[in-house]
């Protein structure tokens, strides 16, 4: 989801596909009061968002701009990376949700924040209908202690999210992941973990994520074009990471779209999340008083990307096709979402100005079961969540390189879309043995010569 791109720009897609996971119901407090609750605004220095990328800035001018404002945009970047979570301004807490010790003292406390005014009621429900969720997908891992690790965790989430509604966190263009004083990324590790069945999970390559981290220790760029499925893509990948790679788990910077670093239900996760944030292209003309200024702050989050690129040993994730994969209408099966090959072209040559040596390696991701997005794109901010627990899966493929495929062909253009199919290809190619291990009960069985599987948490 980024800039906007012309509409007549190639696509490509793939007949691969999941099935669609089951829709689960949840009860909602209804509350006899005004939706309000006035929020004293706090601006941060440090900053920004999670997860959806892609659409990508679509003019070449954009890439001539970056070079043009290098300097200004150095010294930009630089105070941002100076900034510290520490320097926020902190209101008096709140001990409503992490003094709760039974279920229905939590549900109890949204409901007396809502009817205190301190808590919009669109939020509110929103609040309650996640805890049901959340809640009925844990109880369905079986695990033992459940209970205590829902109602742990759904303190924690809802007392992150009301703090937020009171003091809203401001994103910059580039977000570093907020450790500490409150570490978001382990809060949100700790939400995500107890929605994934292991048992079902598999990582593809696993040699090759071992070579991108030598790559990156070495001061080399890593671009990884893939799929994106949910909100949980990004804690999907670290959890599935973390015990053979937590640099690249921790360190990622990923692509994300405006929706949740506006959504309250998302933006405490995202504040865990290294990002850089953009308007997206989906959602660029929804207001067309904003249009202009959405497009300048994406110019902004471009020259970002391209100072952090300069400076090497980054690692950065993208989708770019504009947002999560959906099911097909009408056999509801899940494949990759096309993508775009101008957002894919930018993010090459991006990579290749930096000056410093760069990959691009297509990777795909199949999670959609834990955390479906809506079946049509909404407008609105503040989408149904659905939770539910089920195997996942990452896998990576060798890097992909754009000259070697050029070489064959003399026209630039199709050379730009041939390339983006070699890589768009690979992703479905690994998505359908994730697909075979994870919804076909293949296992470890469904590794191909070219696709090894395994499960090195075991």
């Amino acid at each position: 989801m980024i800039f906007s791109i012309p509409s007549s720009t190639q696509r490509y897609s793939c007949s691969t596909a999941p099935r669609v996971s089951a829709s689960h119901s949840f009860s909602r407090v209804s509350y006899s009061v005004n939706s309000g609750g006035g929020c004293a605004r706090r601006w941060s220095r440090c900053s920004c968002l999670l997860l959806c990328a892609s659409n990508l800035w679509g003019r070449g001018e954009m890439l001539d701009e970056i070079k043009s404002s290098s300097c200004r945009t150095a010294a930009s970047a630089a105070a941002v990376a100076s900034s510290s979570a520490s320097d926020q301004h902190e209101i008096s807490p709140s001990r409503t949700f992490l003094d709760a010790r039974t279920e229905q003292d939590l549900l109890l406390g949204i409901q007396k924040e809502a009817e205190a005014g301190r808590l919009p009621i669109n939020v509110a429900q929103g609040m309650e209908e996640l805890y049901h969720s959340y809640r009925n997908a844990v109880f369905k891992s079986g695990h033992p202690k459940s209970n205590e690790i829902v109602l742990s965790n759904m303190a924690v989430v809802l007392d992150r999210i009301f703090l937020d509604v009171r003091d809203p966190f401001q994103f910059e263009p580039y977000h570093k992941a907020i450790r500490e004083p409150f570490d978001y990324y382990v809060f949100g590790q700790n939400y995500i973990r107890p929605l994934l069945d292991f048992r079902t999970s598999f990582l593809g390559n696993i040699s090759l994520f071992d070579e991108i981290e030598k790559k990156l220790e070495q001061g080399e760029n890593v671009i990884l074009i893939s799929n994106h499925q949910t909100e949980a893509d990004p804690a999907v990948i670290a959890l599935l990471l973390e015990s053979t790679n937590p640099f690249i788990a921790e360190n990622m910077i990923y692509v994300a779209g405006d929706r949740v670093v506006m959504d309250p239900l998302c933006k405490p996760f995202s504040m865990g999340r290294n990002l850089l944030c953009v308007y997206s292209k989906k959602h660029m003309n929804d207001d067309p008083e904003l249009i202009d200024m959405k497009k300048r702050a994406n110019t902004k989050s471009l020259k970002e990307m391209a100072v952090l690129l300069r400076g090497g040993s980054k690692i950065i994730w993208i989708a770019p096709s504009g947002g999560r994969d959906r099911p097909h209408p009408v056999t509801k099966e899940w494949y990759p979402a096309p993508f775009d090959a101008s957002s894919v072209d930018n993010m090459r040559r991006l990579s290749e100005h930096a000056g410093v040596p760069g990959h691009v390696y297509p990777l795909a991701i199949l999670c959609h079961e834990i955390m479906p997005p809506p079946l049509q794109v909404e407008k609105e901010i503040g989408e149904k969540r659905v939770i539910s627990f089920h195997g996942v899966g990452v896998s990576v493929a060798p890097s992909i390189n754009y000259h070697e495929i050029a070489s064959a062909l003399g026209d630039p253009e199709e050379a730009k879309i041939a390339y983006t199919e070699s890589l768009y290809s690979s992703v479905c190619e690994q998505y359908t043995v994730l697909k075979s291990a994870i919804h076909g009960k293949q296992g470890l069985k469904a590794s191909i010569p070219i696709i090894s599987l395994s499960q090195p948490w075991q």
